[in-house]
């Protein structure tokens, strides 16, 4: 005999797509918000990305011990977009720790791919957060366009989240664009979405996530706000296009292994994403709440998807 013959159990769905074939979908998808960044920020954004994406490979290679540094292309997914939720010019130290971290620890100590119950990048974010939240803060840079070769040391500015005032000093068209404070996959909502089109199109998301997700923020910054941005329509508006909302909602949470599997469940999930970060914005401590919002939901999905898997067909109720 071959050895050729494997038994599953069904239902048998075949098709040509890979783990590898999804992760490339979801780099060509941040090509746009990483040219931007570059654009927006310098060298200093590329040196970030480049820097988190081959600590990332290194690290899943090391720990898989497989000199394949690309593999099933993840560890790139997850390294870049760790370096989408940081600020430019960080210590580099800073950038491989959160990767190796993302990595280390947000992924492999679950047993690699499809075992992690976190979003890895965002794994790495908080512990970069928690354990060096000084340095993130006092790395917020104004953007100069095109200052390749120019040093941005002083040039710090606040973000828009971090109070009234920052929020009124820019407006929605530099939210929307980009030309404004804040980490590198965060500025541009265009990019965002501009990249987001691809993987509508490839059916590697739906609505249903980020759909919810920006819809919950924009009601709750609207009617819940205080119309601190002009009046209560363009408040909810200021925070779906602040921060970090739309990278969350269209990168983040739609991850395939740390989100629900059905379509109530999907509902449900980004409604609690935009449902906490809302929360945090608003009545919490920190300006911003989108990556633990995202995470608190990733520690839900196996009761939510235990509570809204259809009913398997033929099947009755019981009378006793």
């Amino acid at each position: 005999m071959s050895g050729n013959l494997v038994s599953t159990s069904s239902p048998h769905i075949k098709t040509e797509e890979t783990v590898r074939s999804v992760m490339v979908d979801v780099l060509i998808a941040l090509f746009p918000v990483a040219v931007v960044s570059v654009a927006i920020f310098g060298y200093h954004a590329l040196v970030t990305m480049i820097i988190s994406i081959i600590v990332a490979m290194v690290t899943e290679a090391a720990c898989k011990r497989k000199f394949d540094l690309f593999g099933d292309g993840s560890a790139a997914v997850t390294g870049l977009l760790l370096a989408m939720t940081l600020p430019p010019a960080l210590p580099w130290w800073v950038i491989a720790s959160g990767s190796f971290f993302a990595i280390a620890i947000g992924k492999m100590a679950f047993g690699g791919t499809g075992n992690n119950i976190f979003n890895p990048a965002l794994v790495g974010r908080a512990l970069l957060v928690a354990s060096w939240g000084g340095i993130l803060a006092d790395k917020w840079y104004f953007p100069q366009p095109f200052e390749f070769g120019v040093d941005i040391t002083g040039t710090t500015a606040a973000t828009p989240l971090m109070g009234e005032t920052e929020a009124m000093g820019v407006t929605l068209e530099q939210l929307f664009i980009g030309n404004m404070a804040g980490s590198m996959g965060e500025t541009s909502a265009l990019a965002l979405l501009v990249g987001s089109i691809w993987l509508f199109y490839k059916k590697q998301i739906d609505w249903r996530i980020p759909g919810s997700f920006i819809l919950i923020v924009f009601l709750m910054g609207a009617l819940l706000g205080g119309g601190m941005y002009h009046d209560h329509l363009t408040t909810g508006l200021f925070h779906v296009l602040a921060g970090g909302v739309m990278l969350g909602a269209l990168f983040m949470a739609t991850d395939m292994v740390t989100s629900p599997v059905t379509p109530l469940g999907k509902i449900i999930f980004g409604v609690g994403c935009g449902f906490l970060t809302m929360a945090i914005r608003l009545y919490g401590t920190l300006p911003e709440g989108v990556f633990f919002a995202i995470l608190i939901m990733n520690g839900l999905v196996p009761l939510i998807d235990h509570f809204t898997v259809p009913r398997k067909f033929g099947e009755v109720k019981s009378n006793a």
